[in-house]
């Protein structure tokens, strides 16, 4: 079930209930998938709109971020393992199941409904 994406944006659509079957959110997407852009994340930035993901990636860092943000780690089938929230300068430690990590400002993942066992979906938009 191997996915692969391009640096770029696009929809992240998090599945409500234990079916999901209904989308319990739709979220601006950045993907970072190139070493590049992963290395650079969320560094140097005051906000972010919507979320990041970063894939390949097990673990993340905030050293050097200006706000604290918080963190999923997604396993091969964009399942939540777990979702942290991280204050600048800290060290995540890498999750051993996860293949990809989305970022987001600290808050929004619990207003988006983004817990351990929620589903997600990821629509690159394309052209970029």
């Amino acid at each position: 079930m191997g996915r692969r994406w391009r640096d770029g944006r696009g929809r992240l659509i998090v599945r409500a209930g234990s079916g999901g079957a209904q989308a319990a959110a739709t979220v601006p997407l950045e993907i970072a998938t190139s070493y590049r852009a992963r290395t650079k994340g969320l560094l140097g930035r005051d906000a972010v709109d919507g979320a990041l993901l970063l894939s390949p990636a097990s673990g993340v860092h905030t050293f050097g971020m200006r706000i604290p943000i918080d963190v999923a780690y997604l396993d091969r089938r964009l399942t939540v393992i777990a979702v942290r929230t991280m204050r600048p300068g800290r060290l995540g430690l890498p999750r051993p199941r996860a293949r990809h990590v989305l970022e987001a400002e600290a808050g929004a993942m619990a207003g988006w409904g983004l817990r351990p066992g929620a589903r997600v979906e990821v629509e690159a938009v394309p052209g970029r």
